[in-house]
């Protein structure tokens, strides 16, 4: 067995060793047992599930609220010939029946979900007949009410579980509290579980805090004394492009990144970077997940985030490659107020929340009682503008509707068009012959993609096929409709707005059912994790990496060494003058050495016999601190 996973590590992933604690986890995911993994950033959380998914017979099941990132893993295992898919809001139904269908039959190794499809009939009556190996839930904090970024349908896990009763679980997190930690092993139903925690100290990541009111000034400082690539983090899409620019007219190449750029756009800007074309990314925080560019030497904070768990994962994406690295946050008094007051405004009332909920209804023309799990594109501007929304507190809001399990908002991603043949060839050939206008484009289909579209959904590139035929895109995209139309064609076009999904029948917006006391507990938790943030960026008292290390439960006594606040300490604590430590370096040399002449002791200092320097050893003997014998060896005074 230790073989095969060596060989899988190798072979298929290109790794010639596992990282720290990555190896307990798999060993104990491989000998069945329940498990909690807590990985910090850049720990190798994927190839956890990913490496026993591929030992074991049969199909993992990864469970995971990122689309981007399903959408990455899934393409990354396909690259690798793995059989691989993915179910996620704005899918039509036809594509997630032939997906689950695809996992039942197809050999297909893992099935990505979002979590909120396990509620789903269609997803319960297939997920029986699946021959699954293992159930992985990734950002398992989500389950938590104490976490950070809580999500009710991770709630729903556990009543999977009794589908397949003897498939352990294996729970993933980068950032939790043993608090949170308590709770995901209850609410995932562990029993005899085994628990893994990686330490949240980065031996080669130095954080500091940089107190200026120029913070435009002071990053461009830290740039030019830190070479290398880095990653700029703001709050808001306008400060990315002005930061951008600034950094450009200076000779600095950067690039602005937000979710409100094109697909192509942010596609582009991202490779560019990935491949040192573009220096520096000035970004919001929609940047960085999954994104593994082990060499960033650099990120710097630009305004506090909400949360030591968020800062902990964007500052972590420096220095993966374990070469040193810093996190640099700069702030000044304004942000302590900003930020504390926006922990304030999170929770918003309830009446603002069921009139956002209600016009939801009215933008989406939905009645009550309709539309459930039905997704659509959504732009927050224009629908805070349609009804004069404010748009902050609106965001607010949507993300309150969404922890109380009513609705869904996934980030802005891309999905490419794609196709699927509903019939079988000789039911399409008829097609072909009476509709001969279809039938240049139906062949060309099948001649660039092949068989397999009668079996699964495939990406299709209009432009490209359009180029081919010799036609119009706008002409080839009708064609496709049309086919479509005939009811033997599926053709799912490209997305790349954000989606949002209901995920309960449409309620009564007066008659929402909230759960008021977990909105309290939540607003508070919420002020408390903005107050640990001030605390980190106010206080000097203990190692940065320490404090950290204390916030997520692991106790230490050891400090890092290289963060702002152990180099004050070191400062402050070394002597002063040159001659000061120069008999330091004496006293540490006879420390360790035991006695010496002074000849060996010069040597071993690697300085000169001069005469300032002797007349320090008469110094030391005068102090009582070096004691000289009759044949003029030197040895360290003993004070017993």
């Amino acid at each position: 067995m230790e073989t095969n996973l060596h060989l899988i590590l190798r072979n298929v992933f290109g790794l010639e060793d596992f990282r720290p604690v990555q190896k307990q986890v798999i060993d104990s995911v491989m000998e069945g047992k329940d498990t909690l993994a807590l990985l910090p950033t850049g720990g190798g959380k994927s190839l956890c599930y990913q490496i026993p998914g591929l030992a074991k017979e049969g199909i993992c099941l990864v469970i995971s609220p990122l689309i981007a990132l399903m959408k990455d893993q899934v393409d990354n295992l396909k690259a690798k010939g793995i059989k691989a898919s993915a179910i996620y809001s704005g899918m039509s139904y036809r594509e997630i029946d032939t997906t689950l269908d695809n996992c039942i039959y197809g050999d297909f190794k893992f099935l990505y979900v979002s979590p909120e499809r396990l509620k789903q009939e269609l997803f319960i009556e297939r997920f029986r007949q699946m021959n699954i190996n293992l159930i992985a839930v990734d950002e398992a904090h989500c389950i938590s009410q104490w976490g950070y970024d809580f999500r009710p349908p991770y709630l729903e896990i556990a009543a999977i579980r009794v589908f397949h009763p003897k498939v352990n679980v294996l729970a993933l997190t980068a950032s939790a509290t043993p608090q949170v930690c308590v709770d995901i092993i209850e609410k995932l139903e562990m029993k005899s579980y085994r628990e893994f925690h990686q330490s949240f100290s980065r031996k080669n990541l130095s954080y500091s805090v940089r107190l200026v009111e120029n913070k435009l000034e002071k990053g461009i400082e830290i740039l030019k004394r830190i070479p290398g690539t880095a990653i700029w983090y703001v709050r808001n899409r306008q400060a990315t492009h002005q930061i951008a620019k600034a950094l450009t007219q200076l000779g600095i190449s950067a690039a602005a990144y937000h979710a409100g750029l094109s697909n192509a756009d942010r596609g582009d800007r991202q490779e560019a970077w990935k491949a040192n074309k573009v220096r520096v990314m000035v970004s919001t925080n929609a940047f960085g997940m999954g994104i593994d560019k082990p060499d960033v030497r650099v990120v710097i904070h630009h305004d506090l985030p909400e949360n030591l768990e968020n800062y902990y994962q964007e500052a972590g994406r420096a220095g993966r490659d374990g070469e040193k690295a810093f996190a640099v946050l700069l702030a000044n008094e304004q942000d302590f107020e900003q930020v504390l007051n926006r922990s304030a405004l999170v929770y918003p009332p309830i009446d603002f929340l069921k009139r956002v909920y209600q016009c939801l209804a009215n933008y989406f023309q939905l009645a009550v009682g309709s539309n459930m799990l039905s997704s659509f594109d959504f732009d927050l501007s224009d629908f805070c503008h349609t009804y004069e929304l404010p748009v902050l507190e609106t965001f607010y809001a949507l993300k309150v509707l969404g922890e109380e399990g009513f609705l869904a908002i996934n980030e802005s991603f891309f999905a490419p068009s794609r196709v699927h043949f509903r019939v079988d060839p000789s039911r399409l050939y008829e097609v072909q012959i009476a509709y001969a206008k279809l039938d240049p484009i139906i062949k060309m289909m099948l001649r660039t993609y092949g068989g397999n579209l009668f079996s699964e959904y495939i990406k299709i590139q209009e432009s490209k096929l359009a180029k081919s035929l010799e036609m119009r895109e706008s002409e080839l995209i009708k064609a496709l409709l049309d086919i479509q139309k005939l009811e033997v064609m599926d053709y799912d076009q490209r997305k790349d707005k954000p989606q949002l999904t209901f995920l309960t029948h449409r309620y009564d917006a007066g008659k929402l059912p909230f759960n008021h006391s977990r909105i309290k507990a939540r607003k508070e938790l919420t002020m408390e994790k903005a107050k640990s943030m001030v605390e980190y960026v106010n206080q000097v008292r203990i190692c940065r990496t320490q404090f950290i290390q204390e916030y997520f439960g692991e106790k230490t006594d050891s400090v890092c060494g290289i963060c702002d606040v152990c180099i004050e300490m070191k400062k402050s604590q070394s002597p002063e003058t040159q001659e000061d430590r120069m008999k330091l370096k004496i006293l540490e040399t006879l420390a360790e050495s035991g006695e010496l002449s002074e000849r060996v002791l010069f040597e071993k200092l690697k300085k000169p016999a001069s005469d300032a320097n002797l007349r320090l050893i008469r110094q030391l003997i005068d102090q009582d601190q070096v004691s000289r014998s009759a044949d003029d060896i030197l040895s360290l005074k003993s004070h017993e």
